[in-house]
């Protein structure tokens, strides 16, 4: 089943569904649902659920704020420009549980410790975000997600931020990193991520540091965790090293391209990087996502480039040298600013190779220079 099929399912449930005017028993309760990483992009991080249970009601629904339509006119420009319409669903435990069992992703369930007057006003609360205009709002990476909207809510029910990061000593990029396993994927989002990701992670904004934070927070002196369990249990694949998903093919490449020689081949390669840091430039005057404004890799993947390039074709050597002077000291920049990030170590052959050519191109022109002035 699609992830469309899938949405279209929830938000047929959600109309037809749960009635807001149910006053909960004494006896419901309240679980936070952690699912596991899937492998598309969307999935990579997890999703956190809420699950509410009343058995006196024949109740057991789960609300979901991660739910997005992929037939949204114009998704991907939407998306890039961060004004892509999220929304919040409810739908039955059943069907969340089968969902996730055919995805082959882990469901770890907590059940919190709430008061029936706590659980009450949650309940109609997510009813209330559900059949309202609350029902949708603007997916923000860091700031507005599947977790953040669900730590806010319980937030609010305990009447102060009780439940926060416990990973403030460790920046965004950091917190991120080990959960992109795709080498080129991982280099594609570093890439585009711009300064923001690199401030201390002082929001909660994903599945499982949500999930630790429950387990470490206390209310008043008690653990708001009453229980801890892992309700769905898979197997995931053994994987193998991939060496063609892995920094030694990128390196390969490089070399490969070094070995070759050719003036067409660094100047192909130049105009790509160029371009490459041109869109970085642009995308952030585009997009609202606040991740990807002041991108500093545009030290690396200079527009500057594409000058340079020119420059170079045209065999100006005075305008050459000096592009490429200007683009050296910006790598250098560069390269300091990188020695304490932790992308450092996939971005480090692009580096070298940056250095490598215009350096050598450079002393060429000089040399060419002197050897015509005798």
């Amino acid at each position: 089943m699609t992830k469309k099929i899938l949405f279209a399912l929830l938000i047929l449930i959600s109309f037809n569904g749960f009635s807001q005017n149910i006053s909960l028993s004494n006896q419901a309760k309240v679980s936070i649902l952690t699912c596991g990483l899937g492998p598309e992009s969307y999935a990579m991080y997890g999703h956190t659920g809420i699950r509410i249970q009343d058995s006196l009601n024949n109740l057991d629904v789960v609300y979901n704020y991660g739910a997005f339509d992929f037939s949204t006119p114009n998704f991907i420009g939407r998306f890039i420009k961060g004004d892509l319409q999220y929304f919040v669903t409810n739908g039955s435990f059943i069907d969340f549980y089968y969902n996730y069992q055919v995805e082959n992703r882990e469901i770890i369930e907590q059940e919190l410790q709430l008061n029936p007057n706590q659980i009450n006003r949650l309940f109609q609360q997510l009813n209330h975000s559900v059949y309202s205009n609350e029902r949708f709002y603007t997916y923000k990476f860091i700031d507005r997600n599947c977790t953040t909207m669900v730590v806010d809510k319980i937030n609010t029910i305990l009447g102060k931020e009780y439940i926060k990061s416990n990973t403030s000593n460790q920046s965004y990029r950091e917190i991120l990193y080990p959960y992109m396993t795709n080498f080129y994927m991982k280099l594609g989002i570093q890439l585009i991520f711009g300064t923001k990701v690199d401030k201390p992670g002082t929001r909660l904004f994903l599945p499982y540091e949500f999930k630790e934070a429950i387990s470490t927070t206390k209310v008043n002196g008690n653990k708001i965790e009453k229980s801890d369990a892992k309700i769905l249990q898979v197997t995931k694949p053994e994987t193998h090293f991939n060496w063609f998903n892995s920094i030694y093919s990128l390196i390969t490449v490089l070399l490969f391209l070094v070995l070759l020689n050719k003036k067409w081949i660094k100047m192909s390669y130049f105009i790509f990087a160029g371009l490459l840091g041109l869109f970085f430039s642009l995308v952030g005057l585009y997009s609202l996502h606040e991740e990807i404004l002041w991108n500093y890799n545009i030290l690396l993947f200079n527009p500057l480039l594409l000058i340079f390039v020119w420059y170079y074709k045209k065999e100006n050597r005075d305008k050459t040298i000096l592009l490429g002077k200007i683009i050296l000291a910006m790598l250098l920049i560069y390269l300091a600013y990188m020695a304490t990030k932790i992308h450092l170590e996939i971005v480090w052959p692009f580096i070298a190779l940056h250095f490598y050519w215009i350096v050598k191109i450079v002393l060429q022109i000089k040399r060419s220079k002197q050897s015509t002035s005798f």
